[in-house]
C-alpha cells in the first residue's frame, strides 16, 4: 500500500518541481537566501521563521520487536488407532516465525500525508488526522539524501524521515542549504 502511494507521489513530480529545485540551488549558490512565508496554526518559537508550507507523503524508517505467533500451527486428526489427536505443523510454524521476523526488520513505516513546514529551526510535520506537530530540528540533522522524487532526512537521535511528492526536491535543496549554513 505504501509503495503504491509512494509510486504515485514519485510520478506526480513534474519537470517543474525538478526545475524549481535546480533554480533554488543556483539562487542559493549565487548568495541568495530563502524567503519567509506566512504560516498559520504552527507553534513557532521566538525568532523562528517559516520558509515553506507544503503537503508531502511521509514515513519513518525503523524496525520493531519480533512478535512471534503464540500458538503452534496444526490440526486435529482422527486416527483409527490413536484416536483424535493434535498434529503439529512445523513448516507452517517456521513460515509464521520467518514472516514475523521479516515484518520486524527496519523498513518504511507509518506512511501518511502530512503538512510540512520548513523553518529556520527545523522541519515541522503535522500528519493528517494528528492533533500535534512533530518537530525535527536542523541541529540534530545528520544528512540529507535525495532519492528520485523523495528526500530522506537522517537524524542523530531518531529514525530517518522520508518526504515524497512534488515539493520534496525543493525541500531537499533548502534543508541541505540550511544544514550547511548552520555548521
Amino acid at each position: 500500500m505504501w509503495s503504491r502511494r509512494r509510486d504515485r507521489a514519485e510520478n506526480a513530480v513534474s519537470p517543474d518541481a525538478v526545475q524549481a529545485a535546480s533554480a533554488l540551488t543556483v539562487h542559493l549558490q549565487g548568495g541568495g537566501s530563502l524567503l519567509p512565508v506566512p504560516v498559520e496554526g504552527v507553534p513557532l518559537a521566538d525568532a523562528e521563521v517559516a520558509f515553506a508550507d507544503v503537503t508531502c507523503s511521509t514515513a519513518r524508517f525503523y524496525g520493531t520487536e519480533v512478535a512471534y505467533p503464540r500458538s503452534g500451527a496444526g490440526y486435529f486428526e482422527d486416527h483409527p488407532t490413536f484416536g483424535r489427536r493434535w498434529v503439529s505443523n512445523g513448516r507452517l510454524d517456521a513460515r509464521r516465525r520467518h514472516e514475523a521476523e521479516v515484518a520486524a526488520r527496519p523498513q518504511w513505516r507509518d506512511p501518511a500525508m502530512a503538512r510540512v513546514v520548513l523553518t529556520s529551526i527545523g522541519v515541522r510535520l503535522l500528519p493528517t488526522g494528528s492533533p500535534s506537530w512533530l518537530p525535527f530540528d536542523h541541529a540534530l540533522l545528520a544528512g540529507v539524501t535525495e532519492e528520485q522524487s523523495a528526500v530522506v532526512l537522517s537524524y542523530s537521535v531518531c529514525a530517518p524521515v522520508l518526504l515524497a511528492g512534488a515539493a520534496a526536491p525543493w525541500l531537499g535543496v533548502a534543508i541541505e542549504h540550511m544544514r550547511r549554513t548552520a555548521m
